[in-house]
């Protein structure tokens, strides 16, 4: 592996390159589900100060995978902390989105409306998210119909965006529209990058559960 082999002498490396070569070996354990050797690559890789934020968010990643929900939290807080602006807003709408997949509907709340505070071009994908989770909740979300609406206009909702449309749609009883963004997203994202199916494989299966709950008798 030329990563590994890189990286035998790091001293005579400077830190970005070292940091791009251990991004490269992250990726490789990663997409081959040896999340222990990620996280310590990760680790390694947060140190360098080159993109700090990427590389808690890569731990966060790979702790996730290893179902240590509050280690991943600890270090998608240091990414929104350490990350320039552009950036904080996607740290904390990842922190929603991993407690939401965890049940712990008050921290995604609390996460997605810093989110929603810090985004921009993204904003309606963390507003839809937030919605989303209040439902899930059990608070009564009046605006459905316009968080969706501003979601698909937005290239965001075209991705990632389609889970949070399947399901601001379900919540909103618009049962053949959600079924028909919930089966793209998980057509689209189990079909990509092995990276991107295990970092959404929480998302998947939630789509999946939730497809399956659409078949059910009244839900069509």
């Amino acid at each position: 592996m030329w990563a590994r082999r890189g990286l035998a002498k790091p001293e005579s490396l400077d830190p970005t390159t070292q940091a791009m070569l251990l991004r490269q070996l992250y990726l490789t354990y990663y997409e081959t589900r040896r999340f222990k050797d990620a996280v310590v690559v990760a680790e390694q890789a947060a140190t360098l100060d080159v993109l700090p934020d990427v590389a808690h968010q890569d731990v966060a990643r790979a702790k996730q995978a290893l179902g240590d929900i509050d280690g991943a939290a600890g270090h998608l807080r240091l990414a929104a902390r350490v990350g320039p602006a552009n950036r904080r807003a996607f740290h904390w709408w990842t922190l929603g989105s991993l407690y939401f997949l965890a049940g712990r509907y008050s921290q995604a709340v609390s996460a997605l409306q810093r989110a929603a505070r810090w985004g921009t071009t993204d904003k309606p994908l963390y507003q839809g998210h937030l919605g989303v989770v209040r439902c899930a909740s059990g608070q009564r979300v009046t605006d459905l119909q316009e968080l969706s609406d501003r979601l698909a206009e937005v290239p965001a909702g075209q991705g990632y965006g389609r889970f949070i449309l399947g399901q601001l749609a379900y919540y909103d009883g618009r049962f053949t529209e959600a079924r028909r963004y919930l089966e793209a997203f998980v057509r689209r994202t189990s079909s990509g990058r092995a990276a991107t199916a295990i970092a959404l494989s929480g998302e998947l299966d939630a789509a999946r559960k939730l497809l399956a709950a659409l078949e059910e008798p009244g839900q069509r």
